[in-house]
């Protein structure tokens, strides 16, 4: 058996702060809950819903609330707000959430906090903002783009949020939307 010599080096540890807003539960409280209950909690629509299309599955899950948006907390324009994909700001929302729940201020931590994200494929833009030429003129086309594609998820909550470590969109197909 080998003998290891005390180091003096200090350990480096990892602060992880968890978060999570789920169809029916809008925190980790309630989702272990309704899992612990095998309470269901995706949203069913009435086939009148899908008579333009049967093929359609009648049932979804949605996010109470996702329309509920501090903008101004993050430094956003009413009209900024309106035109960045729901996906967007539920995940700035989710971010700031993570960080409060291991005790980080990004104003006051000097150390290097990453952010890896992802999301599933954007149909916002598809079905509204591109019908709303007046809020694209109003916060400009790069802002309309940033607020859009999922490649800036990651790096647009790095600097809403003054993050100083990396910032990684990544995608794995179906699982990155779960």
């Amino acid at each position: 058996m080998e003998e290891h010599e005390p180091s003096d080096a200090p350990e480096e540890i990892a602060i992880v702060g968890l978060t999570g807003r789920f169809p029916g539960a809008p925190d980790l409280t309630t989702f272990w809950q309704n899992l612990r209950e095998g309470r269901e909690t995706i949203s069913r629509f009435p086939e009148w819903e899908r008579e333009d299309d049967p093929s359609l599955v009648g049932a979804r899950g949605l996010l109470d609330g996702a329309e509920r948006f501090d903008a101004a907390f993050f430094g956003m324009t009413p009209n900024e707000a309106l035109i960045t994909d729901p996906q967007h700001r539920v995940f700035l929302e989710c971010a700031w959430e993570a960080l409060e729940s291991a005790g980080v201020d990004p104003a006051r931590y000097t150390g290097s906090v990453g952010v890896y994200a992802g999301m599933t494929n954007n149909s916002y833009f598809q079905s509204g903002v591109v019908h709303r030429p007046d809020l694209q003129k109003a916060v400009g086309a790069l802002q309309t783009m940033m607020g859009n594609e999922k490649d800036y998820l990651a790096t647009r909550t790095a600097y809403k949020l003054n993050l100083k470590g990396p910032a990684i969109s990544l995608y794995t197909a179906c699982s990155t939307s779960l």
